[in-house]
């Protein structure tokens, strides 16, 4: 069995971010600010543009995300924290429509993105990050986490693999979330009390 572990994102371990973030899937070209930036700003940005984002990001802190590691080799990643700082949550209608959560409020995080190594899928790593995550969160304060996952169970065959950056809905409802029906069909919003 490989040995998985999980380390906060920091400027110290930014070359293994890179090699999470590379091994299949648009995390590379990503670089994990989709979240961040509105429509017109992702636009306007380039590869070389993004990178300095997500670098100066991790470098200023607090960890936007964690890093998971197989035998010692960065293999997965997942961008949690509050959902204020993730601006484009607040311009995203579904999310808009379903959520309980004030827009507003830095207690309630979001889990926005999963990538995975091509080579080690299939082992669990998502549920692991996301286990990792919400210990993260519960130690930041975080009152309260919300996903947006794809329910694979319903959603249409054509489900592209560079789509799965949202999560199953199944890694989700296993790790305890509750799921919150919404407008967009295969498309829930799940949710996840932090209060002790």
């Amino acid at each position: 069995m490989p040995t998985i572990t999980t380390a906060l994102a920091s400027a110290e371990i930014w070359e293994d971010i890179q090699h999470a973030l590379s091994g299949g899937g648009d995390g590379r070209s990503c670089q994990c600010v989709w979240p961040v930036l509105t429509n017109k700003e992702w636009d306007a940005t380039t590869l070389d543009e993004r990178t300095a984002l997500f670098q100066n990001e991790i470098a200023d802190g607090p960890p936007p995300g964690l890093v998971a590691y197989v035998d010692g080799e960065a293999a997965g990643w997942i961008c949690i924290g509050p959902r204020p700082a993730q601006r484009r949550l607040a311009r995203t209608r579904n999310i808009v429509t379903t959520t309980r959560e004030p827009l507003d409020d830095d207690s309630a995080w979001a889990v926005t993105c999963f990538v995975v190594r091509k080579e080690h899928r299939g082992q669990g790593l998502n549920a692991v990050l996301l286990e990792a995550g919400l210990n993260f969160a519960r130690a930041s304060g975080a009152r309260v986490v919300e996903g947006y996952p794809i329910d694979t169970a319903t959603a249409t065959a054509d489900v592209r693999v560079n789509d799965l950056f949202h999560g199953a809905l199944s890694t989700f409802l296993a790790a305890g979330f509750t799921e919150i029906p919404s407008t967009k069909p295969g498309r829930p919003l799940v949710s996840l009390s932090l209060n002790m």
